[in-house]
C-alpha cells in the first residue's frame, strides 16, 4: 500500500494478497496487523503531480507490486517464509539482525 486511504485499516506500507482485479477497484486480504485476513476493496484515486508546469489528473490504484522487499521495510512486520540474498554486504550488524528478527521459525537453506 502507497498511500494513507482508511485508517489504521489501509496505512502506508501495509502489505496485502490480491485476490480479484477490476477496472475500478482491487480486493485484496490484508497479510499484516491487527486486521490480518481482512478482506478490502481498494479504489482508483487521483493522482495529481505537482513537480509539473502543467496539471493534470490521472486515476490509479495506491498499490504496488512487490515480490521482494528491503530490510527496512520489514521492520516492525512478522513474516512467516523470508529469504536473504546475501551476495553484497549489509550496510551494518544492525540490518541482518532485522533482517533474521522477522521470521520466528529459522530453517536454512542453501
Amino acid at each position: 500500500m502507497l498511500r494513507n486511504i482508511n485508517q489504521p485499516k489501509l496505512c502506508n506500507g501495509t502489505r496485502l494478497a490480491v485476490k480479484k482485479l477490476m477496472s475500478s477497484v482491487v480486493e485484496a486480504t490484508i497479510l499484516t496487523g491487527p486486521f490480518k485476513g481482512e478482506d478490502v476493496l481498494i479504489p482508483r484515486i487521483p493522482m495529481i503531480p505537482t513537480d509539473m508546469p502543467f496539471q493534470f489528473k490521472r486515476l490509479q490504484f495506491p498499490i504496488r507490486l512487490a515480490f521482494a522487499i528491503t530490510i527496512n521495510k520489514t521492520q516492525g512486520q512478522s513474516l512467516e517464509l523470508c529469504g536473504l540474498d546475501l551476495d553484497t554486504d549489509c550496510f551494518s550488524h544492525g540490518q541482518l539482525y532485522v533482517a533474521c528478527s522477522r521470521v520466528g521459525n529459522i530453517e536454512i537453506n542453501t
